[in-house]
């Protein structure tokens, strides 16, 4: 079994890399850092990806060709075994760069642009074996004024490092964090069968300056009510079934370390959109899955930050919804004859 700072280092050439990315050494990175045969997990429109280092690195090299200043800012990285044995390391970070040529055809801005990623990967003989990637394409989206989907509640915002400023320095036993947070994803997980939003018990697990990021499409909001206000109420009106992981075929993979605590899963909840819908889809009765990629910071024994990555393209796809056909038809105007 190897130690947080030994998987780490694993992967720390990859980062270096991407931290000033050019064609030539991210190739070299990828080939050295991912397995031949590994598993590659991506966001729609992407997927998964079949000769995956070939295919990671067209995107990357894409996302380079549209921001030729890019760079990857880090600003949590974690790793640690998770119960069942697996070694994974997590990364939270944006892309930043300016915005000059089209991106999955979203339209450039001209400007500094920002996309938030999660990205885990789970290491096997000093080798990533499977990744599992959300990047915020959506944040992209709302930033060339060419948003397809219903109007968010939350803030917008360049999403932040850790108020701590130890994100990319996190050591230490995680276990009591790991548990903290398990504990009130399980009372979360009581409203609303079980009672009113009492039962969560809010304040037993949330710090009362909490801040909750979530993908562009839902927004950032603080503290319990605008946690509630901007997420939770309207996600549980339209899909009041959620629970918690480990339901039938859904896994989720947790680290801690620390005062942080991580969790991936491809999918890793499985929901019914009912009530007057969510985020302007339809209440139709029909069972979807969420690929959720969360990061949480505690503080004096309560979370204070809370960053969360949804693949929102994904679940409008599942109910027939091309997110980027609409975005189209939004930029037509703009995209050259």
């Amino acid at each position: 079994m190897s130690t947080p700072d030994e998987l780490k280092a694993q992967i720390a050439e990859w980062r270096a890399v991407m931290a000033d990315p050019k064609p030539r050494p991210m190739r070299t990175a990828l080939e050295s850092t991912f397995a031949r045969d590994c598993v590659v997990h991506m966001c729609a429109p992407y997927g998964d990806r079949d000769r995956p280092r070939d295919h990671m690195f067209n995107d990357y090299v894409s996302l380079y060709h549209a921001m030729p200043d890019l760079e990857r800012r880090d600003m949590i990285v974690m790793a640690g075994t998770t119960p069942e044995g697996q070694e994974w390391v997590g990364c939270m970070g944006n892309y930043m760069g300016t915005f000059e040529k089209p991106f999955l055809e979203v339209p450039p801005t001209g400007h500094l642009a920002h996309m938030r990623y999660h990205e885990f990967f789970r290491l096997e003989d000093g080798q990533i074996t499977e990744a599992q990637i959300i990047w915020d394409l959506p944040e992209l989206m709302m930033q060339a004024g060419a948003w397809p989907m219903a109007p968010q509640l939350g803030k917008f915002m360049c999403t932040p490092a850790p108020m701590s400023g130890d994100g990319l320095h996190v050591s230490g036993d995680g276990q009591a964090a790991m548990d903290h947070v398990i504990a009130m994803l399980t009372d979360l997980c009581r409203h609303p069968a079980e009672g009113g939003p009492e039962v969560m018990q809010l304040e037993k697990y949330w710090h009362p300056k909490f801040n909750w990021y979530g993908p562009a499409g839902i927004g950032t909001g603080r503290g319990i009510k605008g946690f509630r206000n901007w997420h939770q109420i309207p996600f549980l009106r339209a899909m009041p079934d959620r629970k918690l992981d480990a339901m039938g075929d859904l896994m989720s993979h947790w680290i801690g370390e620390g005062d942080y605590v991580c969790e991936t899963g491809w999918p890793n909840m499985r929901l019914t959109i009912t009530g007057d819908g969510w985020m302007g889809i339809a209440p139709a009765g029909q069972e979807v899955v969420l690929r959720s990629l969360d990061f949480w910071r505690m503080e004096n024994g309560l979370i204070r930050e809370n960053w969360v990555l949804v693949d929102l393209i994904d679940l409008y796809a599942q109910i027939g919804v091309d997110v980027f056909e609409r975005m189209r038809e939004i930029t037509q105007i703009r995209r050259p004859s």
